[in-house]
């Protein structure tokens, strides 16, 4: 671990380029695209790691060695040596060896680092890796006490790179079907487990560049040696059979940072949130695991008091994963919903679930934001307080307000729909036939079948005096570092914007 005096710093606190507070880069890609759900993001990855020349920089809140991402011996007259392994782990060190140029980086967080110890194979895993001249694996605990590495980031040979919110762990491999009984959903270990939604962003290009440059810089900080950039090459790991949804993109990228030792305090998500909520003309689509930040709560309801406000739609899981989550998260949320409703005389703020046919919670830890259909954003930041201030974390997004971006707004517009098709358990056509007959998303969504793959509505329940307070204090989830320790100034009504609802 790098001493906390020499942390070095990112690249922004030197090098920015001036676009604003909310910010980070601009840079091109030639090609990029949206990856819905876990299922097709692990194959694709696999096939993109199997291209890879230089280097693959893996960045994760966690990881799993045990995790199937696809491949295996499937012809018994193939030798072994020549097919690569399906679990994560042992493709890592086959690919490593396979290849004599490459090396493997892989940065996880240091909290929860016993959890290997408890995961069977993977502890042998992780020796061969140690034990692997080009295969580095490391823990990284460069911020503050309380705060998290949250970001999912994969870069190989600066030329390709991922950025959104699957982790490369378990619990997360799902079909877009999100089936009530799917086999193939089963933890390393054998038990099964529920349905789960997700989605991811990969770019191809100088916006992969720039991710390196920012992944070289995270590793270094977590105390690993400097690595040089990737040399120039021609060749580019995107997988051959995907056809980009989008090519020749401006791609936006904004973070959140504690300030640690010289690497100073980053807050441009929630900035940008605040400035996608204020853009909004006629509607906002969000997928996120919460709803707990006093900031975007604040935005969205000053919007909702306006005379014409626009439309907000927002995709939650039931429940928050955890008893600890549920505590500090879904408490902020009937909080933060009753306050908004407030002042939605409009009645056009709404949050609804998603369930499979038979009625199962699918689990939405999808980070995605569509606005107007004229922006498109993807990225690590949950709708809480950590992932505004706390926690590392990682966004990338396409404007159509950018001049390189003016032909994105119907390829946006698709993938909205086909979201909304996924949960409501429709075709596409019969989306947009809805949205067009009944005017709104919500209007939309009560209008599709229900006895189907269906979203329902949230519905707030009654607190005990017990949640409100911790709801009401952020007792669990601050806005700062400082605020771990300390009740000063916090909580989600400290401003004059939001209402204390009495319930």
């Amino acid at each position: 671990m790098t001493d906390p005096g020499t942390v070095p710093q990112d690249p922004v606190c030197a090098d920015h380029n001036g676009e604003s507070a909310s910010v980070w880069r601009f840079a091109k890609a030639s090609r990029a695209h949206a990856v819905i759900d876990a299922a097709d993001y692990f194959s694709l990855m696999r096939e993109a790691m199997l291209r890879a020349e230089q280097r693959i920089l893996l960045i994760g809140w966690d990881f799993d060695t045990r995790i199937l991402i696809g491949g295996g011996r499937r012809w018994w007259n193939v030798p072994r040596k020549r097919v690569s392994p399906a679990r994560l782990g042992a493709f890592v060190v086959w690919l490593a060896n396979r290849r004599r140029t490459l090396e493997v980086r892989v940065l996880k967080w240091n909290f929860g680092a016993l959890k290997a110890f408890f995961r069977g194979s993977m502890m042998l895993d992780l020796v061969r890796w140690f034990r692997h001249p080009r295969i580095d694996f490391k823990l990284d605990s460069a911020h503050p006490l309380g705060c998290s590495h949250h970001q999912k980031i994969v870069v190989i040979d600066d030329r390709f790179a991922v950025c959104g919110g699957i982790d490369m762990a378990g619990d997360r491999w799902d079909t877009r079907e999100h089936l009530d009984d799917d086999k193939r959903r089963r933890r390393p270990g054998g038990k099964l487990y529920g349905p789960w939604h997700d989605c991811t962003m990969l770019l191809e290009g100088e916006a992969a560049k720039l991710l390196g440059d920012f992944g070289r810089t995270r590793w270094q900080q977590a105390g690993g040696p400097p690595m040089a950039p990737c040399k120039p090459q021609e060749h580019t790991p995107w997988p051959p059979r995907l056809e980009a949804e989008f090519t020749e993109v401006e791609i936006g990228i904004a973070r959140t940072r504690s300030q640690y030792a010289n690497a100073g305090e980053i807050r441009e998500i929630e900035a940008l949130f605040i400035e996608h909520i204020a853009r909004a003309k006629k509607f906002i689509y969000f997928e996120n695991q919460y709803f707990a930040s006093r900031k975007i709560a604040e935005a969205i309801a000053l919007r909702m008091g306006e005379r014409d406000p626009p439309e907000v739609v927002l995709i939650n899981p039931e429940s928050s994963d955890g008893w600890l989550e549920q505590t500090a998260m879904d408490g902020a949320r009937v909080r933060l919903v009753r306050s908004i409703e407030l002042v939605d005389h409009k009645a056009r703020f709404s949050v609804w679930h998603p369930v499979t046919k038979g009625g199962k919670p699918i689990y939405v830890h999808s980070k995605l934001t569509i606005v107007d259909d004229e922006i498109l954003r993807i990225g690590s930041a949950n709708l809480n307080n950590r992932s505004m201030g706390l926690d590392s974390e990682c966004d990338v997004f396409i404007d159509c307000a950018r001049p390189a971006n003016g032909h994105c707004g119907n390829t946006i517009r698709d993938l909205r729909i086909s979201l909304l098709a996924e949960h409501c358990g429709i075709a596409p056509d019969r989306v947009a036939e809805l949205l067009d007959q009944h005017g709104s998303m919500a209007a939309a969504i009560a209008a599709a079948p229900q006895q189907g793959k269906r979203l329902t509505p949230f519905v707030p329940r009654d607190l005990s005096d017990a949640e409100k307070a911790v709801a009401d204090n952020e007792v669990l989830d601050p806005e700062r570092p400082e605020e771990m320790l300390s009740f000063y100034r916090r909580g989600l009504f400290k401003s004059r914007i939001l209402r204390r609802p009495q319930k």
